[in-house]
């Protein structure tokens, strides 16, 4: 039952991960529990006040079992239940938690209510668990509001007292509680006696009301280059069947080797019509094609440049992009331009 017109209503979606896991005594191995356990454990979410929902996958999924598919599903999950809550709480498996708060940006177009992911490095079961702490400041970001509007119209993931932008966001550390962080973009709130938000680095309100996309185009392919790399290999990935685009992995400010064999299997795969774009390998920094004499070949032949996004960022830009089908000169005018906030216009 509804508790009043003002009071906060959020719904939680509820994936899988090792937030809702506990060791399986025989094996000692985590398994997925429901989210009734995970609610049995948290009883402070009733202290929020809020009127709470869940939807919870059946059976709980391992974020590594992630795919594009499912990421459709979660569009269309918050799109079908959009006008009925003020915000949402993704809890999600923190090892492609990037990835899905990357393509839940691009397939939400004109979000202006709060989409938060987060999950925990420990158990929901241990002691010493986050996933208490980043569940419910988690549900009081969703829920924040001022004259009338949400604090944080657009995906993101809440982690160990920091916001991220969703697709600025990266998994750094595997033991930390301080798992994600955002090297390119600053964080938009901090939480610690009081939860800062920097309006600043928000995303403005849309006018428009949401826009659900429904269509990912997994056809890409990525190519991560290292001293040493041999022709064989290049050669394989560029050709991949079926690959429509391929992401470059390169040194620095977006730098690759300069041999001829290179260079060569790069412009041959372009004039067959594969797109390819090029990210830097560093989790900070952009790349800057023609800067050095190492990208110049790069840039002549038509690359297209990443500037600053994550890998999470590009491939999930590049799935929603393939699937609207434009033009190759389109696709390559949009993969430059920041949509969602993802990348810093040059």
């Amino acid at each position: 039952m509804r508790k009043s017109s003002s009071t906060p209503r959020i719904l939680i979606i509820y994936t899988g991960g090792t937030v809702g896991m506990v060791m399986d005594p025989v094996t000692g191995a985590l398994k997925p529990i429901g989210f009734k356990e995970i609610r049995d454990n948290i009883p402070e979410i009733v202290k929020l006040g809020y009127e709470v929902d869940v939807h919870a996958f059946n059976p709980p999924m391992d974020s590594s079992n992630m795919h594009p598919d499912v990421w459709v599903e979660l569009a269309g999950i918050i799109g079908k239940k959009y006008e009925q809550f003020d915000g949402f709480v993704i809890l999600h498996g923190s090892d492609t938690m990037a990835f899905t708060a990357s393509a839940l940006s691009f397939l939400l177009e004109n979000l202006s209510k709060p989409v938060v992911l987060t999950g925990s490095q420990l158990p929901i079961g241990e002691i010493r668990t986050d996933a208490k702490e980043n569940i419910i400041t988690a549900l009081e970001i969703a829920a924040a509001r001022k004259g009338g509007k949400a604090l944080v119209p657009e995906v993101c993931i809440y982690f160990d007292y920091s916001l991220f932008r969703g697709n600025r966001s990266k998994k750094y550390n595997a033991e930390k509680f301080e798992a994600f962080y955002s090297m390119n973009y600053p964080a938009l709130a901090e939480a610690g006696i009081n939860i800062k938000y920097k309006k600043e680095f928000l995303l403005k309100h849309k006018d428009a009301g949401l826009k659900v996309h429904r269509k990912l185009d997994a056809s890409v392919a990525v190519l991560k280059i290292f001293p040493g790399i041999t022709e064989a290999t290049v050669e394989s990935v560029l050709q991949t069947p079926g690959a429509k685009a391929v992401i470059l992995e390169t040194f620095g400010s977006g730098n690759a080797t300069t041999a001829s064999w290179f260079l060569e299997a790069v412009k041959r795969a372009i004039k067959r019509g594969l797109t390819v774009i090029d990210i830097t390998q560093c989790d900070g920094g952009s790349v800057e094609l023609g800067m050095y004499e190492t990208s110049r070949g790069l840039k002549e032949m038509g690359v297209v440049s990443g500037h600053d996004m994550t890998f999470e960022a590009t491939l999930a830009k590049l799935m929603f992009l393939l699937a609207q089908k434009p033009s190759r000169r389109r696709l390559h005018e949009l993969l430059e331009t920041s949509l969602r906030g993802e990348l810093t216009n040059p």
